[in-house]
């Protein structure tokens, strides 16, 4: 493992911008790169479990884009956007290679399909008409083009501000604004949705 002396060691990168620590780890530093993953692992997982569904190619995805970003991170160029950008377009990029490569009937296994609940929980009943009306609505934003969808799961699952999104996505926050409104309308339209 290389070492940058100006991080000294672990402690030191975690006070790091990013744009630092990936100055560290374009030099080759791994400790760096970990910093890196450890800051946006979770929303890079969520981002693509909520487009794909499904637990395991979630994490088998997730897993490539940190591989790929590891093996690029040396031609990374600072074009102004956080790193969180460079991050989600890998993500969307493998994603769309991914539906495309499966758009054979979906399987879903077993312990994706079975949740157990508590006695706590909601009736059976009650909690089987959650179940289902979240996953229509999950079907419904999967039936979207993949930019609506990247939009709704940066919105909603990563509680992103329009600013933010719009530097993900290239587009300007007004940009988004607009898009976040035309895609509401289609999805009510479309589905009968109540967007209440």
């Amino acid at each position: 493992m290389t070492s940058n002396p100006g991080t000294n060691g672990s402690g030191k990168l975690l006070q790091l911008s990013d744009q630092d620590v990936l100055k560290n780890a374009a030099g080759g530093d791994a400790e760096a790169f970990g910093v890196l993953y450890d800051r946006y692992v979770t929303r890079i997982y969520n981002y693509i479990y909520y487009r794909t569904g499904n637990q395991h190619d979630a994490e088998d995805l997730t897993a490539r884009v940190f591989y790929r970003a590891m093996r690029h991170v040396s031609n990374y160029q600072d074009r102004g956007l956080p790193i969180s950008a460079w991050l989600y377009r890998i993500a969307h990029n493998l994603v769309a290679n991914w539906h495309r490569d499966n758009s054979r009937r979906k399987e879903i296994p077993l312990d994706d399909g079975y949740n157990v609940i508590s006695e706590r929980g909601p009736h059976p009943e009650a909690a089987l008409e959650i179940a289902e009306e979240w996953e229509s609505l999950l079907r419904a934003i999967r039936q979207l083009p993949p930019e609506r969808q990247q939009l709704l799961v940066l919105k909603f699952v990563e509680h992103l501000p329009n600013a933010e999104i719009g530097r993900i996505m290239g587009r300007t926050e007004g940009a988004i604004k607009s898009l976040y409104h035309r895609t509401l309308l289609s999805l009510r339209d479309d589905y009968n949705l109540d967007l209440g």
